[in-house]
């Protein structure tokens, strides 16, 4: 089973890390054509501008393939941004494959980042979950198709409708495995292949 990231701005290298930990094949993703060889993509925090601009003409049509393949796509904070249905505060365009709405820049600045422990259901049982918020957008409206899987403060955080799965918090910013397994697990279900027996190469939860 193969994983890419994004690797044309932001923290890909940090996800791939992750992934690697839990024994996933991982590859950097700088062309549209190389999606044809993964089983899911994610698409790391950054600025979400900027991406747009990096990305061009050719990936967004690649993605919404990628996304009508029914293979996984995660989106982090920038990621989320890309993916959602409407961006507001200010608009600007986005893919539109996860249906929520997305303020930018919620949390605040820069220095105003910090770190937390939040619950999350990854599976039957909720299980804490480290985020890191990094001038992090707010999930402001979840359509009806939409599960959210953890909150902070009463407000989503983290969030999968089908395939796609989304988070305004950086959990590749610490030792906590858990949401990456969790996508880790929904490409393996995609690609009908067994995830490894050991939750991970170093422990990690």
């Amino acid at each position: 089973m193969k994983i890419g990231v994004l690797a044309l701005q932001g923290d890909f290298a940090a996800h791939v890390k992750a992934l690697e930990r839990l024994g996933v094949h991982a590859a950097e993703v700088r062309r549209p054509a190389e999606l044809a060889r993964l089983e899911g993509l994610v698409i790391p925090g950054g600025e979400s501008t900027t991406l747009l601009k990096l990305m061009g003409a050719d990936f967004p049509p690649a993605l919404r393939d990628f996304h009508a393949a029914r293979k996984p796509i995660y989106g982090t904070c920038a990621g989320l941004i890309l993916l959602a249905r409407e961006v507001v505060s200010p608009r600007q365009p986005s893919l539109g494959l996860i249906d929520v709405t997305v303020e930018r820049n919620a949390y605040g600045r820069q220095r105003e980042s910090f770190e937390t422990e939040g619950e999350a259901r990854l599976d039957a049982a909720p299980m804490p979950v480290r985020m890191v918020f990094i001038r992090a957008p707010r999930i402001v409206r979840v359509g009806p198709g939409v599960t959210v899987l953890a909150t902070y403060r009463g407000e989503p955080v983290l969030a999968r409708e089908g395939p796609v799965l989304v988070s305004t918090f950086h959990p590749e910013l610490t030792d906590d495995l858990a949401v990456h397994r969790c996508f880790r697990d929904l490409a393996a279900a995609g690609a009908g292949t067994t995830v490894p027996t050991q939750p991970s190469l170093d422990g990690g939860r």
